[in-house]
């Protein structure tokens, strides 16, 4: 199993320099390489290799590549390369993609030592790099297995090194825990089939005026001048605080359900659809479903849990309880089924539903009677389930 970590480096002046010349020259060397293939191809009709170009780098290195290491600017190459066969690959199966792209200085924030050219020191205080020195590193946790290959990040004003690593780990024990299916949102982050409810944080909402304001600046600041570089410093990391706080949350409820559940159920959510909906595309991009689905994918495989995700058509619609269709609006939150009388909370409805839909078999069903809240009488159908209704529990992090 290939596991990374990473660490917060803590470079004096001298080697950060060292580190932003690197970061400058990988970028140049990337840029000047696609401009040789798209001209090349113009002009003769020819396609230039990954192996071509490493060649001719070997041959006629410039002042500035002399002062990084070799395998460094070979893995800028090969990144180059992988660009491009992403490129045709989407072409062949006929997906949207673009064609690659030169990268400035904001796009570009990291360099790799693929085999060599780095050695943790100092009893893993610090790391060597070459052509660099040794910087120091705040090593946070222990490091597993054999180290494969080692990257430089750089994130706004900060620098980590990501360190890939092979682990040998035995295959986990499958779960025995109960199954889950979760319906997720944007007025509750995620419901339970169980009836528990998970708070959305609004996280890109509470910094948002201290992100406008920030912004505003910025755009009072003359282009090419030395303030317009600090505030957009300054915004970006706003940005980065917002992404820290939402990963933070996202990996906190992410492992409370994988320790809790032995089975997790997920919709498999059209979320590049949905983001066209410009009413709701800021609030949908905030909870991150993707990443949230991710990370409860690698973390389950890990734990022996089975995780599965299923196809979202109508598991808000059909009733939990008989099957049969019960047309909503948006803005109706309760499902009321008119011929089984179920009445419960729209989104606990259709985790229900999700829950129902595993293809490997999931634990009690309303239909067999469990929970089934009847609607009294024909009158309490027709003017909106006055039935009474349970309070899901509400959970929260952070």
């Amino acid at each position: 199993m290939i596991k990374a970590f990473k660490y917060r480096l803590n470079p004096t002046k001298g080697q950060e320099r060292l580190l932003n010349q690197t970061l400058t020259t990988c970028r140049f060397l990337y840029n000047n390489s696609l401009a040789e293939r798209i001209d090349k191809y113009k002009e003769d009709k020819i396609s230039i290799k990954y192996v071509d170009q490493a060649n001719a780098l070997s041959k006629n290195k410039n002042e500035w590549q002399v002062q990084v290491h070799s395998q460094v600017l070979q893995n800028t190459l090969k990144r180059l390369d992988k660009t491009f066969k992403r490129f045709f690959e989407g072409l062949k199966k006929k997906r949207k993609v673009g064609y690659p792209r030169f990268k400035p200085e904001q796009r570009y924030r990291s360099f790799c030592y693929p085999q060599s050219g780095f050695r943790l020191t100092d009893e893993n205080r610090r790391i060597s790099l070459s052509k660099i020195g040794d910087v120091k590193i705040k090593y946070s946790r222990p490091i597993q297995g054999c180290i494969k290959t080692c990257s430089v990040v750089k994130d706004v004003d900060q620098w980590f090194v990501v360190l890939t690593c092979d682990i040998s780990v035995q295959e986990p024990k499958q779960s025995q825990n109960p199954s889950i299916g979760i319906d997720v949102g944007i007025k509750s982050f995620a419901t339970l089939s169980n009836g528990s409810v998970i708070d959305n944080p609004r996280i890109l909402l509470s910094s948002q005026n201290k992100l406008a304001r920030a912004q505003i600046k910025l755009s009072q600041k003359t282009k090419g001048s030395n303030n317009r570089v600090k505030q957009r410093t300054r915004v970006a990391k706003v940005h980065r605080k917002i992404k820290r706080q939402r990963d933070d949350f996202l990996h906190k409820v992410s492992t409370s359900l994988v320790t809790e559940y032995g089975h997790i159920v997920l919709e498999k959510l059209n979320i590049s659809g949905m983001l066209k909906n410009h009413k709701l595309a800021k609030h949908i991009a905030d909870v991150s479903w993707s990443r949230f689905a991710t990370m409860i994918e690698y973390k389950a495989e890990r734990a022996g849990v089975r995780f599965e995700q299923v196809d979202p058509k109508n598991t808000s619609q059909n009733c939990s309880g008989c099957g049969k269709k019960v047309s909503k609006t948006l803005a109706e939150r309760t499902h009321c089924c008119p011929y089984c009388g179920l009445v419960m909370d729209r989104d606990e409805n259709a985790a229900v539903n999700i829950l129902n839909k595993s293809r490997v078999g999931t634990t009690r069903s309303y239909a067999s009677g469990h929970c089934v809240r009847p609607v009294n009488s024909l009158k309490e159908q027709l003017v909106g389930c006055g039935g009474r209704k349970k309070n899901p529990p509400r959970l929260s992090w952070g």
